[in-house]
């Protein structure tokens, strides 16, 4: 679905990442590790098409990203829905509003897809909040929030930048066990995160991969994880 073939970036002058393959094949899970500023925003990014590598090849569903017009880039972002790790929603519009617009963007009526909306919103527990808006929610509501939004088109990959960074515990657990669902219908999830222990915990639950970013390369975790 996506691969990185030899893969680096460049950033301000220096070489961040270098020499990444990997693939992510349909229905995998993987988590991503590694030290703040190793790279693993970029790493995410490079792999939905925000950035493009200074070196070697990134495909999706069989196309370079290089060579992919605006069109393809519409089409790939219906396919890969993207967790940030800010959840930057539009303040002036509802939850439901919120999630809702990717399909707007996309040229669909959120009207026509009411039912599909109000069933994706109890999914992630934020039917009794789905007329409030953004400032009202607490952290853990907005990520559960920026999930509905990134799957409300019905993607094959959910990539996710530190989802539970900012959350306690409990939320934590909560949008696992919503990512573990998603993962259990067939979607291959990435997930970046510093928290070993909700890395431990979704290992017992799904065959999880665990990559390590450390000195530019990409290195699979050892079994202490």
């Amino acid at each position: 679905m996506i691969e990185l073939d030899d893969v680096s970036y460049n950033y301000g002058g220096g070489e961040l990442l270098s020499g990444i393959s990997l693939t992510l094949p349909p229905g995998s899970f993987h988590f991503l590790t590694g030290p703040s500023g190793a790279g693993k925003t970029t790493f995410l990014k490079l792999c939905y098409g925000d950035l493009l590598p200074t070196g070697g090849r990134v495909s999706a569903f069989g196309k370079d990203m290089r060579d992919m017009d605006r069109d393809d880039i519409a089409r790939l972002r219906r396919r890969v829905g993207v967790v940030h790790q800010d959840c930057a929603f539009l303040d002036h519009l509802s939850v439901e509003d919120n999630v809702a617009l990717p399909l707007t963007v996309s040229g669909r009526d959120p009207q026509g897809e009411e039912a599909n909306l109000n069933e994706l919103l109890a999914w992630v527990g934020l039917s009794a909040q789905a007329r409030s808006f953004p400032p009202e929610l607490s952290g853990g509501e907005r990520q559960r929030a920026a999930l509905a939004r990134a799957v409300i088109m019905a993607p094959e990959i959910i990539i996710a930048d530190e989802p539970t960074g900012n959350i306690d515990w409990e939320m934590s657990l909560r949008l696992l066990t919503l990512l573990v669902e998603l993962n259990r219908m067939g979607k291959t999830i990435l997930i970046a995160t510093h928290d070993l222990n909700l890395i431990r915990t979704a290992k017992q639950q799904v065959q999880a991969r665990v990559l390590r970013i450390r000195n530019r390369d990409l290195q699979l975790a050892g079994a202490d994880l």
